[in-house]
């Protein structure tokens, strides 16, 4: 008999592996809409989905496995970094999705976001101010002007899986639609700057991927992300997680 593994879980969502399917249980049905819209549209692997029964949506399991994940240490060659880059490109010059993702927030409602989690974190004595304060300032460059795209919304690096040094595929599309591209290779590679360069020589120089602005986003998600995090039960304390991605920018 397959055992039943607690992928992620928290008061918003769960994930549980059943052997060969992932069910994802999720409140919002709205986001599973997104979800299942965003892989029948997305130029790229995704899990195939198997039947969906609110609240829960069954989807296979892909081959392969994934880069690494966020505080722990990064696998794969530079060669599957650079293939993982090469799928995001792909992902970002398809034809724009109907809605806006995660990614796609305005610059205004995004200041104002930020800046209230910057207060809070300090308020609160969650974070030392000088930590906030330096990253609010480098946040600052991704309020700019940006082309929209095709974007994932939350593609951690342990939302795509390869094998064989070929992308198999890439999961939980909930957040996807219209956004800043560099969004997504920010969070790709939140805490794996090492391999920054590989993924951007796969996902090609012919475009502006300005360094400073996946810094400036770095920066921002883990700002945001904190509070939430230890909210649910999550530690953004530990090493290599989104406080040492904030004091790597001091």
């Amino acid at each position: 008999m397959d055992e039943v593994t607690v992928v992620v879980a928290h008061s918003e969502r769960a994930t549980l592996r059943v052997g060969d399917v992932f069910l994802k249980v999720d409140a919002d049905q709205a986001r599973i809409d997104v979800e299942v819209e965003a892989m029948s549209l997305a130029p790229v692997p995704t899990p195939k989905v198997l039947w969906r029964k609110p609240p829960v949506l069954a989807i296979a399991a892909l081959p392969g496995r994934t880069l690494g994940r966020l505080g722990g240490p990064s696998t794969g060659s530079p060669a599957e970094w650079a293939a993982a880059g090469a799928a995001i490109r792909k992902l970002h010059d398809a034809p724009l999705p109907p809605r806006p993702g995660r990614a796609g927030r305005s610059v205004v409602a995004l200041t104002a976001e930020l800046d209230d989690e910057c207060e809070a974190l300090v308020t609160n004595g969650v974070l030392p101010a000088d930590l906030v304060t330096r990253n609010r300032e480098v946040a600052e460059a991704a309020f700019r002007p940006w082309t929209p795209a095709f974007t994932h919304g939350d593609l951690q690096v342990a939302h795509l899986f390869v094998d064989g040094g070929e992308v198999t595929g890439i999961i939980d599309w909930s957040e996807a639609g219209r956004g800043d591209a560099l969004y997504d290779l920010a969070t790709f590679t939140l805490g794996h700057e090492e391999h920054l360069d590989d993924v951007i020589a796969g996902y090609g120089t012919d475009v502006d991927v300005d360094l400073d602005v996946i810094r400036a986003w770095w920066s921002l998600r883990s700002l945001l992300a904190v509070r939430w995090l230890i909210e649910h039960g999550f530690d953004p304390f530990a090493p290599g997680c989104e406080v040492d991605v904030l004091r790597s920018r001091m």
